[in-house]
């Protein structure tokens, strides 16, 4: 593809449990569609209740594409996810079929996109020793490293970001270059969405949202979301530190079982739960801020009572459009 290509595809976005997925499917019900997930978390195996992934019976019902792709132990990444959902659409298309894209990791949209900074590919040596050297010594130091060669990067991050910190200390070493040195630098892999096309599902009501999200966590609890982190931990090759494991939700439950020798108590259960749901929300707020920078989204109040009926108009139109 080159910059001037037309994606023959639609994009259902929106921040967490704003009603993305039951809309997909009321879409699949109506037109022949394929889903590819724009998921970050979903991609992983063996984690299905925390992640919201879609039921047996619904990934039944449509094709679901990039879910459960990689194992937890490995990184998923944006450049990855372009390349993949790329090739999906097409593929899709060809069958005469529509790619809806589902999901809310914006990253992964502007990598499909607009390309992404043309940085050096990680490098399991560097990391490890990084990771060494932050056992040894603490994050904060090697924040405090990092100020040296790229106070650029510093500034915007916290000490005790590991995974950051670890990324852009692996690009000056790998390149001798600051991580700040190579943002604007594009990668050519570039593509446009019809007009129209980029559909988000957003709140009127911020409460709304929340309310949603504490069920949805209340709902996992019940489901049995701390069994399937159990069952993650005793694998006994997974840390706290993977971007699988720093997805929201599995996070806060790593840590609180590391907190309480692996057994929870009342008090440690409801701690758990006031974490997590404040994790959640504080993941729509920055998906909520990263949409308002899209100007070019067609938004629908995700908490109108029709909603989804709103969806499927803004749709047929569309998808008679599609080349």
């Amino acid at each position: 593809m080159n910059d001037a290509d037309l994606l023959p595809c639609l994009v259902l976005t929106g921040p967490t449990a704003s009603g993305k997925s039951a809309a997909a499917l009321a879409m699949a019900a109506r037109w022949p569609l394929e889903i590819v997930s724009m998921d970050s978390a979903l991609v992983y195996r063996g984690m299905d209740i925390g992640t919201a992934k879609p039921t047996p019976d619904e990934r039944a019902a449509v094709p679901h594409h990039l879910i459960d792709v990689v194992d937890p132990l490995h990184a998923y990444s944006a450049a990855q996810f372009a390349q993949d959902a790329r090739a999906l659409i097409l593929d899709i298309r060809s069958r005469g079929h529509v790619p809806l894209l589902v999901g809310g990791t914006l990253l992964y949209l502007r990598a499909l996109l607009q390309g992404l900074d043309d940085m050096p590919p990680a490098d399991a040596g560097v990391r490890d020793q990084l990771e060494r050297e932050a056992s040894r010594l603490g994050w904060p130091a090697l924040h405090q490293r990092l100020a040296e060669v790229d106070p650029a990067t510093a500034a915007r991050l916290p000490p005790g970001d590991s995974q950051r910190i670890q990324r852009a200390l692996e690009v000056f070493e790998i390149s001798g270059r600051p991580l700040s040195s190579f943002h604007g630098v594009r990668t050519a892999a570039r593509a446009r969405l019809a007009e129209g096309a980029l559909l988000s599902l957003e709140p009127t009501d911020r409460a709304w949202l929340h309310e949603r999200i504490a069920r949805r966590f209340d709902a996992m609890l019940e489901q049995g979301f701390l069994d399937e982190v159990h069952a993650l931990r005793a694998r006994g090759d997974l840390h706290a530190d993977l971007p699988s494991m720093r997805c929201v939700g599995y996070r806060q439950a790593w840590e609180t079982l590391d907190a309480h020798g692996g057994h929870l108590d009342t008090k440690a259960l409801a701690s758990l739960r006031e974490r997590g749901i404040f994790a959640t929300r504080q993941l729509a707020k920055r998906q909520l801020t990263w949409l308002r920078g899209m100007p070019e989204r067609e938004l629908i109040p995700c908490d109108a009572p029709d909603a989804v009926a709103s969806v499927i108009d803004r749709c047929a139109r569309l998808i008679e459009a599609l080349p």
